[in-house]
This record gives C-alpha cells, structure tokens and sequence, in this order.
C-alpha cells in the first residue's frame, strides 16, 4: 500500500509536471531586440510617467526620456498629489523642454487607486493624435533606444500591447537573497517571457514599461477597468487580452533598468501586493492553483531534501526522489533567471533557501482584505 508521504510526492510530480511543461512550451520566446532605425510608419508616442513623491528618483528617468528620438511627442508626468517638491521638479523640466508636461492630478478619487488614476488622467491628457502611448515608471532609467526598438518590436510581432522587462538592479546582498525567489514564483505560474498570450488568464505583464496603442486604450477603457485592482499592470492587459487584442510580455533588459526596491525590507512589505497576480478577474481555483505550485514545486523540495539528507533519512523513497529532482530543477530555474539582473553574487545563489517564507507571504497577501502600498491602504477590490 502507497505510503502517505509518497501519495503526497505524486501529488508534487503531477504539479511539477504542469509547471515545467509551461515553462517548455514558453521557452522559445525572444527578448525585445534593440533596433536602431523606427519601422516603416510607427507613428508617435505619448509617454505618462505616473508618480507620487518621486522626487529622489526621477530625474534620470526624465533625462533619459528627453534624450529619445523625436517620434516621443511628449513626456506626460503626471501626479497624484506629492509633497517632497516633486512638481517643482517637473517644472524645472518643463522649462528646459516643452515636451514635459506636469499634470496635476490630485486629489485621486475615493473609488481608484493612485497610479491608475494617473495613468487614466495621463490618457485623458495625452495629444490624441499620438499612435502609442508609453508608461513608465519613475524608477526606470530608459537606454537611448527603448523607443525606437519598442516600436520596431510592435510592427514585427503585429502587437497591440506589450510589457518590456527591464533589467533589475537590486540594493544589497539580502535583497539578492529575497528578490529571486519572489520573482521564481512568477515563471513557476506562468513561465517564461517572450510570448503573447492567447487568453487573459496567461497574461502577465510590466506596468514598469508598457506600450499600447492609444485608440485600443480609449477605446476598452482599459485603465478604468483596473481601477481598484491591486495589480493594475495585470488587469490592463487581461482587459485588452479579454477584447480580443494581442498582447505580449518580453524580456527587455537591453533597453532598461530599474531598481524596484530601497532594501531587503521594502521589497518584502510591498512586492508582495501585487505578486500573487490577483485580481477580480482571477478565479479562485486559478489562484490557489498557482499557489499551491510555489509551495509544494518551487519552496518544499530544497527543504525537504536537505532534512532528509541531514538527518540520514531514506533516500531511495518515492519522496526523497520526487523532491530531489524538483530541487535540482529549482537550481536550473534560478541559473536561467540570473539574466533578469544587472549583478548577481553568492548571495543570490542562495535565494532559494527563502522560497518557505516567499510562498507563506504570498499566500497571506492573497487572502488579505486590507493590502497596502508603502504604508497607504489600497481601494478594496471590486
């Protein structure tokens, strides 16, 4: 008769059998490739810059921004509301260049959330007569030619909307230790970027560079429709993928950077609200499905197999096996995600060794009915 504890590794080898055949069949996808020239008739772009209190990180990111090709018509940086001399920033911007445009958005309604508020005033504001439209947050530091091989990258892939990953920068060794293991639960769901989805529930996306085309965004009221989402980069593209147009997220590391987060501590209090992808288009099976990979495919068999070994427990169980190969496949996760950062040192080698405590926290922030972001109380979910 089967074992309790090898029942339990079927049930791990079902799953991480589900698991590594999405990342297979998502492998073949390619990262946006710098391009050099625009593409016959890519029209223009309306860049929005959503921020709140941004002043100590957004100057290279409007640097940057000026420093792209015509085709960028304007840089719409728009605000919510800050109080650390952020708009006095932008003005002194504006004043260089008149293509940046400070929109005062404040106060954001009760019933959005501030950065989809922004981005839907930035939309409201935008020049209608611009083809795409560009967020970006205030955190990315744009490379020369982010608009030119976006743009490129459209027109080949015949896209109405993508995400472009940029390359992470962390802040210190604990970071390193934490933020791959946060990010591994994302491939572990959903694979690996390159890809367009073909139905919303595949989506994902990079609200930290994201290109759309004007007339689709007006025309789904896609910002609006991520009002109170708690991710609000994954229901815009579930929105669009849900109205029948491509979307696609991608690899786009040569083009950006960015650092998400100050420190370990900040990474660990806010990534974690948006991390589980959650929103009111989620169905719950979707979700707890996807947890349960992280837990018992991603976080469990590392930890597992050392206390087998530590303890001189039997290694020719179904158990032992069936955690010792997805343990070994969890080391060939992080190898192939290394691309994701600017730097990576022993620490991040040890990442996995936090995968525990990544699945609880994940699991907690799923279920809360009170999330917050950098201490202020999101609009509950409708």
């Amino acid at each position: 008769m089967i074992s309790t504890r090898d029942a339990f590794a079927a049930i791990q080898g079902l799953l991480g059998a589900r698991v590594f055949a999405r990342m297979l069949l998502t492998a073949a996808g390619d990262p946006v490739q710098i391009a050099t020239e625009l593409p016959p008739g890519a029209g223009t772009v309306s860049a929005i810059v959503p921020v709140l209190d941004e002043r100590e990180r957004l100057t290279p990111c409007l640097e940057r921004l000026l420093a792209q090709p015509a085709t960028l018509r304007e840089i719409l940086v728009v605000d919510g509301g800050s109080r650390d001399g952020t708009q006095e920033l932008v003005r002194g911007f504006a004043a260089r260049d008149a293509r940046v445009r400070l929109i005062d958005a404040s106060p954001v309604p009760a019933n959005w959330n501030g950065k989809v508020w922004n981005l839907a005033s930035g939309l409201a504001a935008s020049d209608p007569r611009a083809t795409w439209i560009l967020t970006v947050d205030a955190d990315v530091r744009p490379g020369p030619q982010l608009i030119t091989s976006l743009l490129a990258h459209a027109a080949g892939a015949y896209l109405d909307a993508f995400s472009a990953a940029p390359r992470l920068e962390l802040s210190g060794p604990l970071e390193e230790a934490l933020h791959p293991a946060m990010l591994a639960t994302l491939v572990y769901r959903f694979g690996l970027p390159g890809n367009v989805a073909r139905t919303p529930a595949e989506v994902q996306a990079n609200g930290q560079c994201f290109l759309a085309k004007r007339e689709v965004l007006v025309r789904t009221g896609a910002f609006a429709a991520a009002r109170t989402s708690r991710c609000d980069d994954v229901t815009i593209a579930r929105h669009l993928a849900a109205a029948g147009f491509g979307v696609g997220f991608f690899e786009g590391g040569a083009l950006a950077s960015v650092r998400m987060y100050g420190s370990a501590a900040e990474c660990w209090a806010n990534w974690p609200r948006s991390l589980p992808l959650r929103d009111a288009s989620t169905p719950r099976a979707q979700l707890w499905l996807g947890l349960a990979e992280i837990a018992l495919v991603q976080a469990l068999p590392l930890a597992a197999t050392l206390m087998i070994l530590a303890r001189g427990g039997d290694t020719t169980s179904l158990f032992f096996r069936v955690n010792a190969a997805l343990a070994l496949a969890r080391l060939g996760v992080l190898a192939g995600t290394r691309r994701a950062y600017a730097g990576t040192g022993l620490a991040y080698w040890l990442s996995p060794l936090a995968d525990l405590a990544v699945a609880l926290r994940l699991a907690g922030s799923a279920v809360s009915r009170a999330p917050r972001w950098r201490g202020r109380a999101l609009v509950a979910e409708s």
